[in-house]
C-alpha cells in the first residue's frame, strides 16, 4: 500500500489507524516486526484506533490544501471573457439537444446567437439571427 500524494496517507491507515505489514516484510527483519509485542498488541491497536480521527482530520486538511493548489493552478490558465449585449456567440450543445444519430462526430457547439441581455456573470439570454428568443438562459 502506497501513500496517496494528495493526502499523504494510505487507504489502509485511514480505515484501520495503522500501517499494513505486508507478507514480504514479515520474513525480513524490520523495526515493526522486531519490536512486535504479542501481549500488548491489543492495547496498541486500540490506541491507534483512537488516533484514527486525528489522522483523518489532518488528511482532510491536506486534501483541502491540495485541492486549493490544483484549483489555483487551473484558474491561473483560464482566460476570462466578458460578453456584451449584441455580441455573437455559440452555445454548447448539451445531451438533450444533440441528435443521437450523429454519434461522436456531432459538433459540440450549435448555432450563432446574439446576446440580448444578461442578469449575472455567465447567464445570458440569447436569440437567433432570425429574431427568435431562446427560452432558457
Amino acid at each position: 500500500m502506497t501513500a496517496r500524494t494528495p493526502i499523504g496517507e494510505t487507504p489502509f491507515q485511514l480505515a484501520y489507524g495503522s500501517e499494513v505489514v505486508i507478507l514480504a516484510e514479515v520474513g525480513l527483519t524490520s523495526y515493526r516486526v522486531a519490536n512486535h509485542d504479542e501481549e500488548n498488541n491489543d492495547e496498541v491497536m486500540r490506541l491507534q484506533l483512537n488516533m484514527v480521527d486525528e489522522v483523518r482530520a489532518t488528511t482532510e486538511q491536506r486534501l483541502a490544501r491540495y485541492q486549493n493548489l490544483m484549483a489555483r493552478h487551473y484558474n491561473s490558465r483560464v482566460k476570462y471573457r466578458d460578453f456584451q449585449e449584441g455580441d455573437l456567440v455559440l452555445r454548447k450543445a448539451m445531451g438533450a439537444t444533440k441528435d443521437p444519430s450523429h454519434g461522436k462526430l456531432e459538433p459540440n457547439w450549435e448555432g450563432l446567437y446574439r446576446i440580448t441581455s444578461w442578469h449575472r456573470k455567465g447567464t445570458y439570454y440569447l436569440k437567433t439571427l432570425n429574431g427568435k428568443k431562446l427560452q432558457h438562459p
